[in-house]
């Protein structure tokens, strides 16, 4: 059996960056609860980790009885033992202007991304809490956010509005969970290869298609040009989940862990750019890295 003190728990972890961090952790001797949403994505991780220290657990953040539910389930595996981590990784990518955004589409975003970060964090800070009080220390949280929770971009504005408010989420438990000696800790990771990228063009292609032709129209053209230079730029990012995994693993486990793990220069230059750059000259920077000037 592993050891239950180093017990984390991940969401989203299907494919991309929380399954690649779940395997990775797992591998390195965590007991690694492991949110799926299918019996394939945890057959899949099975085959990939074979044991005991990869446990996929069917987690839908969106769903309050969900999150209860593998919240009972860790808790009486632990029996009384505290969380190590908690790490906030599921979320989608609604990629559209905002005109072709239904209502419906805007909530959902903000349900995976945002309200379900905060829903898992209320629901297992006791675990977190725990460790503390058995003598050892307290569980530490992790979101994984992104560049666009720093600088948002056109026709990324329902992302960035749930990156953006997990940022802020993020900096108000850390203040908030210091007195319990709970860290926290945001990973903001570059566009670098993954599945959410596929997912999220087929999403734009279904939410121009049921917009009105006349609205549609009017961004058609800029929005490919858009989407052509983001893909290039994730496909050509130096950057690997990989990379990801390790800053999960470092802020769970440093003595001193940072606040901010910026992954790769592209997320340091903007970190930069947003703190000395007027924000007209960073609308006419972003016009043109994105091909959107004429």
């Amino acid at each position: 059996m592993a050891d239950k003190r180093k017990a984390i728990v991940i969401t989203g972890c299907s494919s991309g960056i929380g399954r690649e961090c779940a395997v990775h952790l797992a591998d390195h001797g965590f007991i690694v609860y492991a949110g799926i949403r299918s019996d394939q994505a945890a057959d899949e991780l099975r085959r990939v980790l074979p044991g005991d220290r990869l446990r996929p657990v069917p987690i839908d953040v969106t769903s309050e009885q969900s999150i209860t539910n593998v919240y009972k389930l860790v808790s009486d595996e632990l029996a009384g033992g505290g969380l190590l981590g908690l790490v906030n990784n599921a979320g989608i990518s609604v990629s559209a202007p905002l005109e072709c955004v239904p209502r419906e589409e805007m909530r959902n975003q903000l349900e995976v991304n945002l309200i379900g970060t905060a829903s898992m964090v209320r629901q297992f800070l006791p675990l977190l809490r725990a460790g503390a009080g058995t003598g050892g220390p307290a569980g530490r949280i992790v979101n994984i956010t992104s560049g666009i929770g720093r600088l948002a971009l056109p026709y990324l504005s329902a992302y960035a509005a749930s990156q953006f408010g997990k940022e802020g989420l993020s900096d108000a438990l850390r203040r908030e969970l210091a007195p319990f000696g709970i860290g926290v800790s945001v990973i903001q990771p570059p566009a670098i290869p993954t599945p959410i990228w596929e997912k999220q063009a087929a999403m734009a292609d279904r939410l121009f298609d049921n917009a009105p032709e006349a609205i549609a129209a009017l961004y058609r053209d800029r929005y490919a040009a858009f989407a052509k230079a983001n893909d290039a730029s994730a496909a050509a990012s130096p950057n690997t989940p990989g990379d990801v995994a390790r800053a999960v693993e470092h802020a769970l486990t440093a003595r001193r862990p940072r606040t901010r793990y910026r992954i790769g220069k592209e997320i340091a230059l903007i970190a930069l750019a947003t703190r000395l750059l007027p924000d007209r000259m960073l609308d006419r920077s972003v016009a043109k890295n994105l091909d959107l000037e004429s």
